[in-house]
């Protein structure tokens, strides 16, 4: 597989060249894909943290698998370049942190994407299930698992019209403003890449912030949608889960690794309507459970893990969320 050039644009829904991670992609039998990615050394929104980490983010590897499920509706399921997709669950687990381990040149690795399940409507395949292993040399640093489906533009279209009238929202959003959270609390340097307003502790233990959209951040809005993307969503958990476990005393500093995550989306975050995320309690060696709520109900939900990145820890499965399956 060749790791010198990126994969089109269009075929892993991404503007810019830099935030393009997959590099190749070959077809090994009915469903199995394997895909080449390459990482920068240093990026500036994955690796932007308040102290030293030597480690790549999980994350990051994350958003390679991402990228890889359109590669693999568009160009081995014939899904239509201008169709839109949905995120319905993600989950990972780093099994091995020493593979995570950052080296003075760019890093390549290899994910290994399995067809797990089909979804089906009376039209025909509207979905998968992928399970992903990514390698770095010869070892597994990342194991994830994403459910998508997608659907023509015209039909999207609907889709959003229908939720924003039944919230009353005008049918272009314009995202809500409001003061950020200081970036040191949540274990950044750069103020932009916070995605939250300043936490509030509750005497029960929870922990609340508003989620903040800017959709002139380069990462998390690549490109313009018109709803908070999924990944915004899970660094929301990610950054408010941090500020809850340093309040907590499970961690002992801010350059600490999301290990584990299983989420499920349950309906389209709005980016003009208040979004809630909350932390429960964190109790020491347990997941973190996190929500995001606004008006019109349950937007998210997960459950994450973080860990010193100092801390080599074996691997434990990480259960999803119980609920019913997103529509």
């Amino acid at each position: 597989m060749q790791f010198t050039r990126t994969l089109p644009k269009q075929l892993v829904h991404r503007s810019a060249v830099a935030e393009i991670f997959l590099t190749d992609a070959e077809r090994h039998g009915e469903d199995e894909i394997r895909l080449a990615a390459r990482f920068p050394r240093r990026h500036p929104f994955y690796d932007d943290t308040l102290g030293p980490r030597a480690q790549h983010d999980p994350y990051l590897l994350l958003e390679a698998c991402r990228q890889g499920i359109f590669v693999v509706a568009h160009r081995y399921l014939g899904v239509p370049l201008g169709h839109k997709f949905l995120l319905r669950a993600v989950e990972f687990e780093a099994p091995d942190q020493t593979a995570l381990t950052r080296r003075d040149r760019p890093t390549e690795a290899v994910i290994a994407a399995r067809i797990e399940q089909r979804f089906h409507t009376r039209t025909g395949p509207r979905g998968l299930r992928l399970a992903f292993t990514l390698t770095i040399g010869a070892r597994e640093a990342l194991l994830a698992r994403i459910d998508y489906s997608w659907m023509p533009p015209a039909e999207w279209t609907s889709l959003r019209a229908g939720q924003r009238d039944a919230l009353g929202l005008p049918a272009v959003p314009v995202a809500l403003r409001g003061p950020r959270v200081a970036p040191a609390l949540v274990g950044r340097r750069a103020p932009a890449n916070t995605v939250l307003s300043a936490p509030r502790a509750a005497d029960d233990g929870t922990h609340t912030a508003r989620v903040l959209a800017e959709t002139t951040h380069p990462t998390l809005y690549d490109h313009w949608v018109d709803h908070v993307p999924g990944m915004l969503e899970l660094e929301a958990f990610r950054q408010l889960a941090l500020r809850a476990s340093l309040a907590a005393g499970t961690v002992r500093t801010s350059s600490v690794l999301p290990v584990a995550l299983a989420a499920r989306f349950r309906r389209f975050a709005e980016m003009d309507l208040p979004l809630e995320c909350r932390t429960a309690p964190v109790r020491p060696g347990a997941d973190i459970e996190c929500t995001l709520r606004q008006p019109g109900g349950l937007a998210a939900e997960a459950r994450i893990r973080l860990a010193d990145a100092d801390t080599v820890r074996p691997a434990r499965a990480l259960s999803a969320p119980t609920a019913h399956k997103a529509a």
